[in-house]
């Protein structure tokens, strides 16, 4: 039978490991990018993406826009554009609503 301290030990350590990774994921530059179903990407996407420089950790180009003032079709574009162009994309998976709430985009 374990003792208490072994699994307060073993809790530590847990959440020492789990604290690393998260750290390393942040300092590396790795962001999740959602890009809801729009015109251009009519199913939408979800990307996992490294060396944009100014995205949460969890971002939309909605989102981003309404950060520097009011979202737009344009703005939109761009940032989508900027993380194509600029960044390195590691994962392409499907849209998800879900990832997408999480980035404080507005509701329209």
């Amino acid at each position: 039978m374990a003792r208490a301290g072994d699994q307060n030990i073993r809790w530590l350590a847990a959440l020492a490991v789990a604290l690393a990774v998260i750290l390393t994921v942040w300092v590396g530059g790795v962001r999740i990018f959602v890009i809801q179903p729009i015109g251009a990407i009519p199913e939408g996407v979800t990307a996992i993406v490294v060396n944009i420089r100014g995205l949460n950790l969890i971002d939309s180009p909605d989102a981003f826009c309404a950060r520097q003032g009011q979202p737009n079709l344009l703005c939109r574009g761009m940032t989508a554009a900027k993380v194509a162009n600029e960044g390195k994309i590691i994962l392409r998976l499907p849209y998800s609503q879900t990832l997408y709430s999480l980035t404080g985009a507005p509701e329209y």
